[in-house]
C-alpha cells in the first residue's frame, strides 16, 4: 500500500515523495524554556517519534530536528523576575524537558540544536533578505516584508488585507506594514545580545528555525512538524522568510498535531489546566502516557483527565494481561521473544490472526500515520489469542504443545514488533508498589462490612487473597448477589478483578 500523507498546505493526502529518496528530514518545532514543560509539550515528540520509526521501518533514512528556542521575550522576562541569568534558566528548563520526552520513549531524535548555537547562520539568512529586497533595518531591528512575499497566507488561508484590516502601526513603530515580522530585534539594556550589522541584538522567534533546519536539512524539509496553534503565524512566517531567501519550496509535507485538551478545552496557562510532565509522570506509568497520545489520530486533540486516563489504562492493561498469561502458559516472558512480523498474507488459526494484526496496523499507518487505528489492529486481535488459550486450557498447570506453542511464539513476537513502531511494549512495566496504609485499611473496612473474619495482621495484598477466596466460594454457593458485592467493594478500593479458566487474578487500577 502507498503511504500517504496528509498535507496541511494544500489540505489533502498526498503519496508520500521525499525530495531526495531514500533520505528523509523532518523538521518539528520544539519548546521555547522559559518554565517547566507541560504534557502538551510531549505530545509533538512522541507523535513524531514514532513517524520516524515508521518511516525507517519502511526503509526511509531519516534526519529529525527537534530545536530548543533558548532566547526569547518570555525567557528573558522570567529570568528577570526569578533574579537568574537567562542562560541559567534556559537550561535548567531545557534538562527538565529532555529528562521528561526521554521518559516518554522519545529516542529517535537525531539534534536538538539551540537558537543561540546558530547566530552566524541565522544573521547570514537576515542579510540576504535584505540584500533581496524582502527585508528592512529600522532603528536596529531588522522586520520582513511581507508585501514583499506574494505567496504570504498559503499555509494559514489569511491574506495580508485581512491580517491589516483594522490594524495600524502604532507611532513610534518602525515597522512598514501591520503584518511585518521581526527577524532580529535590536539589544535592550538588560537582554543577552550578539554583534550583528545593525548593531547588537537578537534573534526574532521565527528566523531560527528556517536557519536551523536549512542548516541541518537542506533548503527544502520533507516534513515539518508542530501543533496546530503553530500554524500562524509562526509557520506562516516560516514558510515566507525562507522561500523569500531560497526561492525554492520551504516544506513538501506540512504536518500539525491536535492539542492536549481538558473537558473540550485547549490546556493552557491561561486557564489554569496545566500538568507539568514532572507531575504527570511521577503519577502514571510513561508507557501509558505515550500509549493515552497515541490512541488518537495526531491531527485530533487530545482528550486529557483521570476518566480518559483511566480509560486507557484499562485497554493497554488488556495487553499486560495477556503477557502475564503468556509466560504463566509457557514459562517465558514476552518481553524475552524477540520482535518479528509473519510472512505472509493469509494464514488460518492463531498465525492468520497475527497475519491480520500485522496488515489492519501497516494499513493505517500507511494512511496518515494513523495510530489510533494501528492501536485498534492491535487491540481486535486480542480476543482471538484468549480463545485460542481458552479452548486449550493453556495456564498454569498445563503447557501448550510444540505446535502452538510456536504460534504462540508467533503471535507475541508480531505484538512486540508493532508495538515497537509504536514505542511500546520493549520494557516490562514497573511492578505495581505494595498496597499501602491507606488501601489496606479499605480492605479490612470490606470485611467488616461483610461480617467476615480476617487475619488482623495480614498486608494489603493477603487481605486482597482471602477475599478472593471468600468471593469463589460464594460463587461456589451460587451466591451471585454477595459474589457481585465483593467485586464492586475490591473495585472501589482501586483493585481490579478478571476470571480467568486458572483463577481469579487482580491489578490495582490506580
Amino acid at each position: 500500500m502507498t503511504l500517504r500523507v496528509y498535507s496541511s498546505l494544500s489540505r489533502t493526502k498526498e503519496d508520500f515523495q521525499p525530495v531526495r529518496p531514500p533520505k528523509v528530514g523532518m523538521y518539528v518545532c520544539g519548546p521555547t524554556v522559559y518554565m517547566n514543560s507541560h504534557i502538551g509539550h510531549g505530545v509533538g515528540p512522541v507523535i513524531f517519534d514514532t513517524i520516524k520509526r515508521y518511516l525507517t521501518f519502511r526503509g526511509y533514512d531519516v534526519t529529525m530536528v527537534i530545536n530548543i528556542t533558548d532566547v526569547d521575550d518570555k525567557i528573558i522576562d522570567r529570568a528577570r523576575v526569578q533574579g537568574a541569568s537567562v542562560d541559567t534558566l534556559a537550561r535548567e528548563v531545557e534538562r527538565d524537558y529532555m529528562d521528561n520526552i526521554r521518559k516518554l520513549g522519545v529516542t529517535h531524535v537525531d539534534h536538538f540544536p539551540r537558537a543561540t548555537e546558530f547566530i552566524p547562520q541565522i544573521i547570514r539568512l537576515v542579510r540576504t533578505l535584505i540584500d533581496r529586497g524582502h527585508a528592512y533595518e529600522a532603528s536596529g531591528d531588522v522586520y520582513f516584508d511581507v508585501s514583499s512575499f506574494q505567496g504570504y497566507g498559503k499555509l494559514s488561508g489569511r491574506t495580508v488585507e485581512e491580517m491589516e484590516a483594522g490594524a495600524r502601526v502604532p507611532p513610534g513603530d518602525p515597522k512598514r506594514h501591520p503584518a511585518d515580522f521581526a527577524l532580529w530585534k535590536a539589544a535592550k539594556p538588560y537582554e543577552p545580545a550578539w554583534d550583528s550589522p545593525w548593531g547588537k541584538g537578537r534573534p526574532g522567534w521565527h528566523i531560527e528555525c528556517s536557519a536551523m533546519s536549512m542548516e541541518y536539512i537542506g533548503e527544502t524539509v520533507d516534513i515539518h512538524g508542530g501543533g496546530n496553534d503553530l500554524v500562524f503565524p509562526h509557520h506562516e512566517n516560516e514558510v515566507a522568510q525562507s522561500e523569500a531567501a531560497t526561492g525554492k519550496p520551504f516544506v513538501k509535507y506540512w504536518m500539525h498535531n491536535g492539542l492536549m485538551q481538558f473537558g473540550g478545552d485547549k490546556m493552557s496557562k491561561s486557564k489554569g489546566n496545566l500538568v507539568t510532565m514532572t507531575e504527570l509522570l511521577d503519577k502514571h506509568e510513561a508507557e501509558l502516557i505515550r500509549f493515552l497520545i497515541l490512541s488518537t489520530h495526531y491531527r485530533r486533540p487530545i482528550e486529557f483527565g483521570q476518566d480518559h486516563i483511566a480509560a486507557v489504562a484499562k485497554g493497554l492493561e488488556a495487553f499486560y494481561r495477556f503477557f502475564e498469561r503468556f509466560e504463566r502458559a509457557t514459562g517465558q516472558r514476552a518481553y524475552d521473544i524477540p520482535p518479528r512480523m509473519p510472512d505472509g498474507d493469509s494464514g488460518e488459526g492463531l498465525m492468520g490472526a497475527a497475519i491480520r494484526m500485522r496488515i489492519d496496523f501497516l494499513a493505517a499507518m500507511d494512511d496518515d500515520f494513523n495510530t489510533a487505528g494501528a492501536v485498534a489492529a492491535m487491540f481486535e486481535s486480542l480476543p482471538a489469542v484468549n480463545r485460542f488459550m481458552d479452548e486449550r486450557g493453556y495456564g498454569d498447570e498445563k503447557e501448550p504443545s510444540p505446535a502452538d506453542r510456536r504460534d504462540l511464539h508467533a503471535f507475541v513476537a508480531t505484538l512486540r514488533a508493532l508495538g515497537g513502531l509504536l514505542g511500546i511494549f520493549e520494557n516490562p512495566p514497573a511492578k505495581p508498589e505494595a498496597l499501602d496504609e491507606a488501601a489496606t485499611a479499605k480492605l479490612r473496612l470490606i470485611f467488616e462490612e461483610l461480617h467476615e473474619p480476617m487475619t488482623s495482621s495480614a498486608a494489603g495484598e493477603e487481605l486482597v487473597e482471602q477475599l478472593i477466596r471468600l468471593r469463589t466460594e460464594t460463587r461456589r454457593d451460587k451466591n451471585f448477589k454477595r459474589a457481585d458485592a465483593i467485586r464492586r467493594s475490591l473495585l472501589d478500593a482501586g483493585i481490579l478483578l478478571e476470571d480467568r479458566p486458572t483463577g481469579t487474578t487482580w491489578s490495582r487500577t490506580t
